[in-house]
């Protein structure tokens, strides 16, 4: 039985502390909603890093203003802008057609949280799925090639202490057939994402491709437009890069060169917890099954083509 990973790092480290001395000249990140929030904090620790960094947004206005800010604050003029729709398979193929050199790093990061009434994208799927797992599954699954020319490639999956709201429903995914409830529509998508990256690990660490989830913490971002505020005990707040520390951790340290389809919080891999507290912490073990992440898979190949 593996132990459990721990580093010198903690709740309250920062992104740039996370990867101070570390090099990552000659590799190449992109990051989903590197717009605002932590997303924008994980791509400016990686680019101040040595990186090339491609942010992925919506809002292309939003993500050059943002980019020109890493430019500004890093001195790394090698931050670029595309537009991504993760809510649409044509904006996620079109995407990935353009994308042409090894994928060091993936980071994906984008999300929404507690949309208050059902909502579906325009392949009928519920639409925090869609966003949160099932577009970066796509994109995931369509940057294969350019990950495995990558040598050592690691994907990082944005989860959230959520994930305990709910299992991945296989039954009823979109919410056809069950009244829907905005936070356990977000917890299955939470979920899915931890799963997502226990089956790369599994299908694709020959190709050298390895997949953690992490569960960045509560800080104040955009993802609390349905909610109003931030729901967690000020004393387990952090700040966004505070937030974007675990994110970077999982993408490019040394420390945790070896993990592969774990989940981590505050820079550590996260104790299983089958009756967790509110607000405190670990992972489900339904959260790393390996047979719900087969199921999820297979289930999700046939949404995506």
């Amino acid at each position: 039985m593996s132990s459990t990973i721990t580093t010198p790092f903690g709740f309250a480290t920062t992104a740039d502390e996370v990867l101070a001395g570390v090099d990552l000249s000659g590799r190449s990140a992109l990051v989903t909603g590197g717009a605002s929030g932590i997303g924008l904090e994980t791509a400016r620790s990686l680019a101040r890093a040595g990186a090339t960094v491609a942010l992925a947004v919506r809002d292309v206005a939003a993500g050059e203003r943002a980019a020109r800010d890493i430019v500004e604050t890093t001195g790394n003029e090698d931050v670029r802008v595309d537009e991504l729709d993760l809510t649409d398979v044509h904006s996620i193929s079109a995407f990935s057609r353009r994308w042409n050199i090894p994928l060091h790093m993936l980071v994906l990061n984008a999300g929404i949280m507690a949309v208050p009434t059902l909502e579906r994208n325009r392949q009928g799927h519920e639409l925090q799925f869609a966003t949160n797992f099932l577009g970066h599954f796509a994109l995931t699954m369509n940057l294969y090639p350019w990950l495995e020319r990558a040598t050592g490639a690691r994907v990082v999956s944005v989860s959230s202490n959520g994930h305990h709201f709910s299992p991945v429903v296989f039954e009823d995914i979109d919410y056809e057939h069950r009244p829907y409830d905005p936070w356990s529509a977000y917890g299955q998508s939470k979920t899915a994402d931890i799963l997502l990256a226990v089956e790369i690990t599994r299908l694709w660490s020959s190709a050298g491709i390895c997949a953690n989830a992490l569960n960045p913490g509560a800080i104040a971002t955009n993802l609390q437009r349905y909610t109003g505020e931030v729901l967690t005990p000020l004393e387990k707040r952090k700040t966004p890069e505070q937030g974007a520390a675990t994110s970077v951790l999982l993408a490019a340290s040394p420390l945790v060169s070896d993990a592969g389809g774990k989940y981590f919080e505050d820079c550590n891999e996260a104790p299983v917890v089958s009756e967790p507290e509110m607000f405190g912490g670990g992972v489900n073990p339904w959260a790393l099954d390996p047979s719900s992440a087969r199921r999820l898979w297979d289930l999700c190949i046939p949404f995506i083509s």
